[in-house]
């Protein structure tokens, strides 16, 4: 029997198979677009033949009607989390559209969480719109902001006006290094506001595809005095804990 964990997110729908034993099977993803359901389905067109039990969660998980069954991303981050660390206490997941900050206790049960789902800053969403005004990929963004020589402190925390504010920077003729470094230090600031709301405990991840930036990343461990660990593949913790959840849910 296979577990299948299905995320579907506002930017890329992320699926992972196990197999009874918990290995990796497959592991695959795909930009969301404006059809996450047909999106979704043909990820699981790719999957062995056999019986199998199907787990969904993410932004688009109430759209989908073929799973077994739907788990919030809360619940999937923090065990997926918590399979990879084991001793993880504090989880946050930075994904699209929204942030996520949990206290969780064994095997990733959660316990207390905050969340920000209203407004884009402190989002992948937010590093989105900054990379588009500065004129780079979002995957270059940390690198740039790593070879700033002065950080620009941005004082909007709204996505919208903090654009215009690099806008702003830009036309002043400020160096796109340093606008970097300072909108790294702004998301990493809100996040940390986030995770200051449930208490800093320790072992703390981070998932989500915002983990993917190192200079976010950074900030943030210097902002919570503590390191924060990272997975390999970040944005696909939801994923492995909705596939490990399908297997325990079988059982």
């Amino acid at each position: 029997m296979y577990w299948i964990g299905l995320d579907i997110g506002s930017r890329s729908v992320k699926m992972i198979v196990l197999d009874e034993v918990r290995r990796e099977v497959l592991s695959v993803a795909a930009p969301t677009g404006h059809a996450s359901v047909q999106v979704a389905r043909g990820l699981l067109d790719t999957i062995p033949a056999g019986e199998h039990r199907i787990v969904v969660t993410g932004y688009g998980r109430v759209t989908f009607p073929d799973a077994n069954e739907e788990i919030s991303e809360i619940t999937c981050h923090a065990r997926g989390a918590c399979h990879i660390f084991p001793d993880a206490h504090t989880v946050i997941d930075v994904g699209g559209q929204d942030s996520k900050a949990m206290h969780v206790g064994q095997k990733g049960k959660v316990l207390e969480f905050a969340m920000n789902e209203r407004c884009a800053a402190g989002t992948g969403k937010f590093l989105d719109v900054m990379a588009t005004a500065l004129g780079v990929r979002v995957e270059d963004l940390a690198l740039l902001g790593g070879r700033a020589s002065d950080a620009i402190r941005l004082s909007s925390t709204c996505a919208v006006f903090a654009e215009s504010e690099v806008v702003g920077h830009l036309t002043a003729g400020r160096a796109r290094e340093d606008i970097a470094a300072g909108l790294a230090e702004a998301i990493a600031s809100r996040i940390a506001g986030l995770v200051r709301q449930i208490g800093v405990e320790q072992r703390v991840v981070m998932t989500g595809g915002v983990a993917n930036n190192g200079l976010v990343v950074q900030r943030l461990g210097s902002l919570l005095e503590t390191t924060v660990a990272v997975p390999a593949r970040p944005e696909m913790i939801g994923a492995l804990g909705a596939a490990l959840l399908a297997g325990e849910r079988a059982h």
